[in-house]
């Protein structure tokens, strides 16, 4: 027969033994599944990891008219009609590169928050739009204030060491911060939990088809909306041919459109893109020599 303390030992041990069991389900669990930017958001073990994982945070805005739908600082227009529906995010300051970040692919996993997070889930966003900072709100973050970010979780802290009572804006530098679509933020978290503090890492992108062109422009003033990159997802540099030019640079208009001015008028149009990490994809006669503005042509992909 037992004593009483051997008793409250055994008992000790087999909820010691259950918790070890729970905790190894869990972990052999999350972390496996995201969220792809495709409308389905389909399951798929994520292997494109690019970067390690930092900590932001992030909310959600919920769309109120399908014009919401279009436009945002990249420049992408419709972004359903254009291949990417509703896992879009828009990046603060920090974050946003002043555009050239658009396009590329982030993995957000909520954290920290057990009551609202959905454990083992993470979701494959591209990047398409700017968070402004509201310089308004702004404190600088300074030591003897407190206003620093004492918790290493991307945003700037009033002292307390919580984010619940944050200075400034949300997306005020050097705030690290996601602004979601409701239908994305969803599929991470409840919708109650509102700005919270997630993980990211940059991932590579997938894509479906070649690089797509869509020329504007009138004149000899041509701008060239850039979308559908794999890979990396950013693009750092283009260049334009005719077949009766070399290749010309273009500039960065804003977000991923480009212009030149040049006479490329009845001639077959050819297209040099350099992405962030350096790789350059040639695509030749992309355009044929009647080409007109606003149609869209595709062209050679970067790997996935």
């Amino acid at each position: 027969m037992l004593k009483p303390n051997q008793t409250k030992t055994l008992k000790f041990l087999k909820r010691l033994v259950i918790a070890i069991t729970l905790v190894v389900s869990v972990s052999t669990t999350s972390g496996d599944r995201y969220y792809s930017s495709a409308s389905s958001y389909s399951f798929t073990p994520s292997t494109t990891a690019i970067g390690e994982w930092s900590r932001a945070r992030a909310t959600y805005y919920a769309a109120i008219d399908p014009r919401d739908e279009i436009g945002g600082a990249c420049g992408y227009g419709d972004l359903k009609q254009n291949g990417y529906g509703m896992a879009t995010v828009g990046l603060s300051s920090s974050l946003f590169n002043r555009g050239q970040i658009c396009g590329a692919c982030f993995e957000l996993r909520c954290v920290d928050d057990l009551k609202y997070c959905i454990p083992g889930t993470s979701i494959i966003l591209t990047a398409t739009n700017y968070c402004a900072p509201n310089y308004g709100l702004f404190t600088p973050p300074t030591p003897a204030s407190g206003n620093v970010d004492d918790d290493d979780d991307g945003t700037i802290d009033s002292g307390s060491g919580s984010d619940a009572d944050n200075v400034g804006g949300l997306c005020n530098p050097p705030n690290k911060h996601f602004v979601l679509p409701i239908e994305a933020f969803e599929k991470i978290a409840i919708w109650k939990a509102s700005n919270m503090p997630v993980q990211y890492r940059r991932i590579k992108c997938r894509r479906e088809g070649g690089i797509r062109y869509t020329i504007n422009g009138s004149g000899f003033f041509y701008s060239v909306l850039i979308t559908n990159v794999a890979g990396v997802g950013d693009v750092t540099a283009v260049k334009i041919k005719g077949s009766k030019t070399g290749w010309l640079p273009m500039g960065r208009n804003w977000g991923q459109n480009w212009h030149i001015n040049a006479d490329l008028k009845n001639q077959p149009l050819s297209f040099e893109v350099t992405a962030s990490n350096g790789v350059t994809i040639t695509s030749y006669n992309v355009a044929p020599k009647d080409w007109q503005i606003g149609q869209t042509f595709n062209g050679k992909q970067f790997d996935s």
